[in-house]
């Protein structure tokens, strides 16, 4: 059992969880998280907006919540050892932001000594690798999702390379590319196979019976009553 989170790197070098590279769905206001402060979105709220979208899933306590740093959540999973965290870096294309979160990640990873409960996952291979590079022992995992050429791109397999080249031990398919010939690539390549945003509960049968060594899904209460093979994160 664990849980997928977003981190992105603030003006002052804090990576924070947010999914969103601005603030405008989340506060309902304009701010680039990039450009803000870490201390100024630690008091900017950001479950209130959940209440309004989805009310039939809302809950009071969720309003009045704001931005966390990735340190103040690292600190809360290290009190429950039986959870998995995986860690996506968002990052843009500049060299210097990728290279900075990645160090920024790495030693909180270290600080909170979570070096083995911990996977850093990104669609940016060159941030996967700069982990690597920081820190050997740190698990980390190559994001990959559908493409308009899909049917090529799974023919030719340069996931499987791609992934591989930049050392990661896991490979992150959206349930779309989630073919039976790409996990067993991936098994055959000794990539573990994760599948991305699972909502259907038959998924959890698959994943017993295909080697799928974890799933995402936007809704763990549902998966979690048909538990029957490999853990389940929260996307």
């Amino acid at each position: 059992m664990g849980i997928e989170l977003d981190v992105r790197l603030t003006r002052d070098g804090v990576p924070v969880v947010i999914h969103d590279a601005n603030l405008r769905r989340t506060a309902l206001r304009e701010g680039l998280v990039a450009e803000m402060i870490s201390s100024e979105l630690g008091m900017t709220e950001v479950g209130g907006w959940f209440n309004r979208a989805h009310p039939q899933l809302g809950r009071p306590e969720y309003t009045g919540q704001f931005v966390p740093a990735l340190d103040q959540v690292l600190a809360f999973v290290k009190n429950h050892p039986a959870v998995v965290i995986y860690v996506e870096m968002k990052t843009d294309r500049a060299e210097s932001t990728y290279v900075d979160l990645s160090r920024a990640v790495v030693q909180l990873i270290r600080d909170h000594g979570l070096r083995s409960r911990v996977v850093v996952v990104s669609f940016n291979l060159k941030a996967v690798a700069q982990i690597k590079t920081i820190d050997p022992s740190i698990q980390t995992g190559a994001l990959f999702e559908p493409r308009r050429n899909t049917v090529k791109i799974i023919r030719k397999h340069p996931m499987i390379s791609a992934a591989l080249e930049c050392g990661a031990e896991e490979i992150l398919l959206h349930r779309s590319i989630a073919t039976r010939r790409n996990l067993d690539l991936s098994l055959e390549s000794d990539l573990r196979p994760v599948v991305w945003t699972v909502d259907d509960p038959k998924w959890v049968r698959r994943a017993a019976t295909s080697g799928i060594h974890a799933v995402i899904t936007n809704n763990p209460a549902v998966m979690v009553n048909r538990v029957e093979g490999p853990g389940l994160e929260n996307e």
